[in-house]
């Protein structure tokens, strides 16, 4: 009977708790390590919900990696038993010669994505909660949606477990290094063990744990702000998702599960960089409100300005803002996952089963050559 082989997962978060999963479901020996536990708020895997969806705004090439992690979606959901996302639509806002939104329109075209076009007329009777400017152009995702972040996360954990991995809580990994002959050695505070091979999916410590990785992986401060309605929403309206580009301030937006308010975020150029993940400040002062108050007001009528509830995550963002997918330059054993920049949670389930691919085969299928760390020029 062959081995098994062993690997370990750093990092329990977006991607590394769906690693964890698929590789314990293809019979790997996995051993996964976090600093804190699945499903914890001091990263990036918070904030109640996030985007799913399959329209692109900036590169189609995601398209097949969103319909990969569909499925996988789909499995996890039937594996446990519970509701990890759920298809609303989501509404696709801007002004129709942006740059972004004729993108959203090619990619459509090109890849078939279920849709409907709304004309202005149209939105205001079946989505009165938007203005939108002339000039815009208003495409819904009709199987795009919300998906809960934490309950995946430690979903996602607890099924690797069912499933025989082992998650060592509340461990920093200190150091990934190679092992002369192949293997990695992974260095904690109380030990250091040897694999066959690790995935590291660290988040926002990607530069302490690998300081001399050849590509830069930039994290900054993300506000997430939830804003209840002027009046109560009205039996049967929709409520999809929204993502609104061009214009000075490209935003998102996400109706709370309990149906009661919405989250609001910005684009990644009103974040401000974050130097040391250790010492997030997540207090969010009153002018940092005045973009979201600037939002409400001119596209969001129907929602009270002042938000209810404010919280802070991490993001991660390479120069070209695409993921870093594969294994580390000179040692194949060690699968980076990292800075996804906002294209994270949707595509998590594939980027776990592309990780489980490259520890166990050494390559994948799946589409991944646009992210891929090999052949990437370093920063």
């Amino acid at each position: 009977m062959a081995t098994k082989k062993r690997v370990a997962v750093v990092g329990t978060g977006t991607v590394g708790s769906q690693a964890a999963w698929r590789l314990a479901a293809r019979g790997a020996d996995v051993v996964a390590y976090d600093r804190f536990a699945p499903g914890h708020d001091r990263s990036a895997a918070g904030g109640e919900t996030r985007v799913f969806r399959n329209v692109q705004t900036d590169d189609g090439r995601y398209v097949p990696l969103v319909r990969h992690a569909d499925v996988l979606w789909q499995q996890l959901q039937a594996e446990t038993g519970r509701e990890l996302r759920k298809l609303t639509g989501c509404l696709f806002m801007g002004p129709a010669d942006d740059p972004e939104m004729r993108t959203v329109v090619d990619v459509i075209a090109e890849h078939g994505i279920d849709h409907e076009v709304i004309d202005n007329e149209a939105l205001a009777k079946r989505f009165p909660q938007f203005r939108v400017d002339d000039g815009d152009l208003v495409v819904l995702d009709r199987r795009a949606g919300f998906i809960r972040p934490e309950l995946t996360v430690q979903t996602a954990a607890r099924r690797a477990e069912e499933l025989g991995a082992r998650i060592r809580r509340y461990t920093p990994v200190r150091e990934v290094r190679p092992v002369a002959g192949g293997g990695v050695e992974i260095r904690t505070d109380t030990d250091t063990e040897r694999f066959d091979a690790a995935v590291v999916t660290p988040g926002p410590w990607v530069g302490d744990l690998l300081p001399d990785l050849p590509w830069r992986v930039d994290v900054y401060r993300a506000i997430s702000a939830w804003y209840v309605p002027n009046e109560d929403n009205r039996a049967g309206e929709e409520r999809p998702g929204f993502i609104r580009r061009g214009g000075a301030i490209p935003f998102y937006g996400i109706p709370s599960p309990d149906g009661l308010s919405v989250k609001l975020g910005v684009s990644q150029a009103h974040h401000k960089p974050v130097d040391d993940p250790d010492r997030l400040d997540r207090t969010v002062a009153a002018e940092e409100l005045e973009t979201f108050t600037e939002i409400v007001r001119r596209h969001l009528p129907g929602l009270n300005p002042d938000p209810v509830r404010l919280s802070v995550f991490m993001e991660g963002y390479t120069d070209s803002t695409r993921p870093l997918v594969g294994p580390l330059p000179g040692c194949d054993d060690i699968i980076l996952l990292a800075g996804f920049s906002g294209q994270g949670f949707k595509i998590s389930p594939a980027m776990g089963d592309i990780a489980a691919d490259l520890a166990l085969e050494g390559r994948t299928s799946q589409p991944i050559g646009f992210i891929s760390t090999d052949g990437r020029t370093a920063a």
